[in-house]
């Protein structure tokens, strides 16, 4: 049997021919993309593509309360109580994985049972501790990669190396906003580093789904507003004059190129931040707080509560007013050496607000509906490169760490998955980032695999070909 062999000739002509049809289907791919984001915006049944929408099925959360821990903290001094890495103090850590030269390190602090369940939390957060049994702990947490910044990127955006759409852009754009004065997805002091502005960004979805940012990374929320939220010159009337005849130019330009997401999203824009003058400043305006609530939260000048106390509170107005995904942040946690003062610094200043703002939703009969998740983008190592004599530091760990989720739909008072016996590897019921945003979804009544928009000729989504709906926390 012979075979006739394959010609590789290609002569100038026929590689430019080749090339052009390849960018014809390159523009035409793009052109079904911003179609099909047109068409999504008419399904909702009305021009604002922020309109409320109906999930895929009956939703048992409303709205999300994300608190992202910039740094990863540590499982085994936080959440994920390791009697064994105690008995094993400062003994060599022969497992490669861990590294060569390490030795074990105990946890500096003291775990404790809390609650009718019994969760061992750390003595570091003594208020949350009062709030165990409304906790679901996810000891079997792993990603990919134990570099922040693609860690990072994984967590918001479902990717660590490509440009897609954050959580909150995928939550906002499947079921629009309950409230059309203020923006569907806020996030309040993200990072400026670490992926930054992609983070919270909408990528390929149209500009409208994109997060509003507050502050910025370590700001001190006392002093954090909204820039140009105010025009001191012009009355309403006469800035909704001004912006008729800016929309009636907009909306001309637009009729004679339909397919326009960026001109759409400028539209959207100028509509929304209008609308917030009068809603933002109210919300973000916490004077009519009772002096109760802003103790609870650990609100006062020069109390370390205070900045992330005042994120906690803003949280709860937001959702209380119809937002749909809130972010709120603390950073540096990232304690490869000066562990036992900066995780307590970092602890004391977010328990005592974390402990408050569930108990606040719960008293307002918001903590059904609206689902808290916590943690950072991986956890850190059981052991220690540090000379045995001066250890006091983690380093990065993406194989085994802890999250926990609360409210909305989840079982409170349950513990998922574990790590091994050391803590550092996942073991029992691993749950990967895909898992958890696939759960998240899950919750707001959204089917992960069929929350897709099409883009460059396929159909995206947060998981992409992964993720899986972890039912065993699911109330």
């Amino acid at each position: 049997m012979t075979h006739t062999p394959i010609s590789h000739d290609c002569n100038r002509r026929d590689a430019l021919k080749s090339l052009a049809a390849g960018f014809g289907y390159t523009a035409l791919a793009g052109l079904c993309a911003m179609e099909h984001g047109a068409r999504h915006a008419q399904a909702a049944g009305d021009a604002n593509p922020l309109i409320a929408r109906p999930p895929h099925y009956k939703a048992r959360a409303q709205r999300v309360i994300f608190m992202f821990m910039q740094g990863g903290p540590s499982q085994v001094d936080t959440f994920d109580h390791k009697p064994q890495l105690t008995k094993d103090d400062g003994k060599p850590a022969p497992r490669q994985d861990v590294g060569g030269d390490r030795v074990w390190l105990k946890s500096p602090w003291k775990f404790a049972q809390h609650g009718e369940s019994g969760h061992w939390i750390s003595e570091l957060f003594p208020h949350l501790a009062k709030q165990a049994d409304q906790l679901c702990l996810l000891n079997g947490m792993h990603a990919d990669t134990p570099n922040h910044a693609p860690a990072t990127v994984q967590w918001h955006t479902g990717s660590t190396n490509f440009v897609r759409p954050s959580v909150g852009a995928w939550v906002l754009y499947g079921l629009g906003s309950e409230n059309q004065e203020m923006p569907g997805f806020i996030t309040v002091n993200p990072s400026n580093s670490f992926g930054g502005a992609q983070n919270y960004g909408s990528a390929f979805l149209p500009a409208p789904y994109q997060g509003t940012r507050i502050g910025g990374s370590g700001a001190s929320m006392a002093k954090v507003s909204l820039s140009h939220i105010a025009n001191k010159r012009w009355s309403a009337d006469v800035q909704r004059r001004q912006l008729d005849l800016v929309q009636a130019m907009n909306k001309g330009w637009l009729a004679a190129e339909p397919i326009n997401p960026e001109l759409e999203g400028i539209i959207e824009s100028y509509e929304l931040a209008f609308r917030m003058q009068g809603a933002a400043p109210r919300l973000m305006d916490i004077s009519d707080e009772t002096q109760a609530t802003l103790n609870e939260y650990g609100i006062g000048d020069g109390k370390p509560t205070d900045s992330f106390g005042r994120q906690c509170l803003l949280a709860r107005r937001f959702v209380e007013a119809g937002v749909r995904f809130v972010e709120i942040t603390k950073d540096n946690w990232d304690q490869h050496e000066s562990l036992r003062k900066l995780h307590s610094e970092n602890a004391k200043a977010t328990d005592k607000p974390m402990g408050a703002l569930i108990a606040d939703l719960a008293r307002r009969g918001l903590l059904d509906d609206t689902l808290l998740v916590w943690g950072g983008e991986f956890g850190r190592t059981p052991g220690t490169t540090n000379s045995r004599s001066v250890a006091d530091g983690r380093d990065h760990n993406a194989d085994g760490f802890t999250m926990w989720m609360a409210g909305g739909g989840v079982k409170g008072g349950i513990r998922y998955g574990a790590t091994d016996e050391h803590g550092f590897a996942a073991v029992e019921n691993k749950m990967h980032i895909h898992d958890l945003h696939a759960t998240i979804l899950h919750l707001l009544g959204l089917d992960h695999e069929k929350l897709t928009y099409r883009y460059a000729g396929r159909d995206f989504r947060l998981t992409d070909v992964h993720g899986r709906v972890v039912k065993d926390i699911l109330a």
